[in-house]
């Protein structure tokens, strides 16, 4: 896929040597943005990578992209084969600069690629606005089981022209 830009960020394809800027920037999305949505024992049971080798087989699975600034990773989406965009996560010192928005429009271009006709997501409270903004609906609130916390997101979907 080309590299797409908005000024200077652009997205490309991850690669194996990725993994652990995917994991940097995972850890603290949730730990610096996401916390100002969520207690403390919800974050700490949410924000844990337990094998980063499992996490990079899981990365290389599936399409992920990063968002780039220069040559520094900031961000990174993934897409299913089923059409969900599971993880979505931007560098805390890039929210609010366009690239949860840049990745997005990635995945969807790629999901029409792939002949989804809709994407669909299970967004954090912190990103339900986010969601809401670009076309998803909520279809269901939820809350998830991660080590013994429930937090709670929104089953949402989005179809795709």
């Amino acid at each position: 896929m080309p590299m797409s830009s908005r000024d200077d960020i652009g997205v490309r394809e991850y690669d194996a040597t990725d993994a652990g800027a995917t994991i940097d920037i995972f850890l603290r999305a949730i730990r610096e943005v996401a916390s100002k949505d969520y207690n403390p024992a919800q974050i700490d049971a949410w924000a844990k990578v337990d094998d980063p080798k499992v996490w990079a087989q899981w990365r290389a699975s599936r399409p992920t992209w990063l968002a780039i600034c220069e040559t520094q990773p900031i961000g990174f989406a993934d897409l299913k084969a089923d059409g969900c965009l599971d993880m979505m996560f931007v560098h805390p010192d890039y929210q609010g600069k366009g690239v949860a928005s840049l990745l997005l429009k990635t995945v969807e271009t790629a999901a029409s690629h792939q002949g989804h006709r809709r994407i669909f997501t299970e967004a954090s409270l912190t990103a339900r606005p986010f969601f809401e903004r670009k076309g998803f609906i909520v279809l269901a609130a939820q809350t998830v089981e991660k080590r013994g916390q429930t937090p709670p997101n929104f089953r949402t979907e989005k179809m795709l022209a």
